[in-house]
């Protein structure tokens, strides 16, 4: 979604004259898009800043900060952080060029919130896109509230663009030479939820029809607005691939109920096994949460319980961050770090070997590479991913990027699998 917004900030400031920097050492202008879900990510962020006052000092640049610690340190941001000459909150990304103007008149531009219909929802990137693989904002913000997720604060309450706004740029990507596009929004699964436009399957059949795109995807869904209607989507449309990041956060019904999640363990798994009925060949990834206040041995063993009855493809898994604002910051129950670490080295050690496991059943299969460019293992091999976003490594030519090829699988690794070009017909 950061890349997504980084596009269209790209655009708008191309269309008012400017023209992209290679580095930050060559940039007049540096902006510096955040994410505050984690607390890792704020001290990266603040890290970085450093960095950039000392060249901001040495070359007089212009330097600003847009996404969601704007919005979060709306208050304060330019008491942290003096040195900065503009700060622009998710919803008020599209006033990026003008804030630079302001800048260079020696005026500061701060912008935050929304009023409910947000222009920065319709910008659509147009000049900075390149290659096969395209996002696309279908939606904002997010109306759950889960009691860890600070969305709702600094991303607002949900809101869809109208879906011929989503087709029209979903129609110029294809134009631009795109085939692989990925759908954005913290639940796409509400996507229109009580309007009279598409619904988000209904949105979905819509693409699958767009001349040129090859392979559909979206993030990320919410597990209690999974409906049968989107589940039957799968094996259904052509182009939509065979692979959905389903967030479970906990094994335990009293931690997801503790998240405000609105689902059990039990009605996770149902969800899952649908989706498995559907399409048996579904790869399934997820997020997940050690260490929340409260979380006993017991819960975690019933994480790890969901862990293997599922068995994911992968899944990101992090130890709890109290974030600002959030219902949980305030929980009682807080897990020692030391335990938090090692459940979580646990459950990371667990989920590596269902992983190789995964991908070593892929040996002897043939499968369908979209081939993305030179693989980082080899400069005399290539690298792709296959429909359930598997990453594959193998010998092939040039000319064959941002193709799709058919490679048989010969081995199955922890991150990744190695193939050969078929030479055999399909079967």
């Amino acid at each position: 979604m950061n890349d997504y917004d980084m596009e269209k900030m790209g655009s708008v400031l191309i269309d008012h004259g400017h023209l992209p920097g290679m580095d930050v050492e060559d940039a007049d202008i540096v902006v510096v898009n955040t994410c505050c879900i984690r607390e890792k990510a704020e001290q990266k962020f603040y890290s970085l800043m450093g960095r950039l006052q000392r060249v901001r000092k040495k070359k007089g640049l212009i330097l600003g900060v847009t996404g969601c610690i704007s919005e979060q340190e709306k208050e304060n941001i330019f008491e942290r952080l003096p040195f900065i000459d503009f700060s622009l909150g998710p919803s008020n990304i599209h006033r990026i060029a003008e804030a630079v103007e302001n800048a260079t008149g020696d005026t500061r531009t701060s912008a935050f919130g929304d009023d409910g219909r947000s222009p920065s929802l319709m910008i659509r990137p147009h000049n900075t896109r390149k290659g096969i693989k395209g996002y696309i904002t279908i939606m904002k913000g997010c109306n759950n509230f889960c009691s860890y997720c600070v969305v709702p604060y600094v991303r607002g309450r949900e809101e869809s663009r109208g879906s011929e706004d989503v087709l029209t740029e979903v129609r110029e990507m294809a134009e631009l030479g795109i085939t692989d596009v990925t759908l954005l929004g913290q639940n796409v699964n509400s996507y229109n939820n009580g309007s009279s436009d598409l619904s988000f399957p209904g949105l979905l059949a819509k693409i699958d029809r767009i001349p040129g795109i090859s392979r559909l995807r979206f993030v990320t869904s919410h597990p209690k607005d999974i409906s049968q209607e989107l589940i039957e989507c799968y094996g259904t449309l052509k182009t939509l691939c065979e692979s959905i990041h389903l967030p479970f956060q906990s094994g335990s019904d009293r931690i997801l109920a503790s998240m405000n999640r609105g689902y059990t363990a039990s009605e996770y798994l149902q969800k899952v096994e649908a989706l498995k009925k559907q399409c048996s060949c579904i790869a399934i990834t997820a997020d997940c949460i050690v260490g929340f206040p409260g979380e006993e041995e017991s819960d975690f063993d019933a994480t790890m319980k969901l862990m293997e009855t599922v068995g994911f493809d992968g899944i990101f898994s992090f130890i709890y961050s109290p974030r600002k604002s959030t219902a949980a910051a305030t929980l009682p129950g807080r897990v020692p770090p030391d335990v938090a670490r090692a459940r979580l080295s646990r459950f990371q050690g667990r989920q590596r070997e269902l992983t190789l496991e995964s991908n070593k059943r892929m040996e002897g299969k043939r499968v369908e590479v979209l081939v993305e460019g030179q693989s980082k293992n080899s400069p005399d091999e290539l690298s792709g991913r296959t429909r359930t976003g598997k990453i594959v490594n193998f010998k092939g030519e040039r000319g064959m990027v941002y193709k799709l090829v058919e490679v048989d699988i010969i081995k199955g690794y922890a991150n990744s699998l190695r193939g050969e070009l078929s030479k055999a017909p399909g079967r």
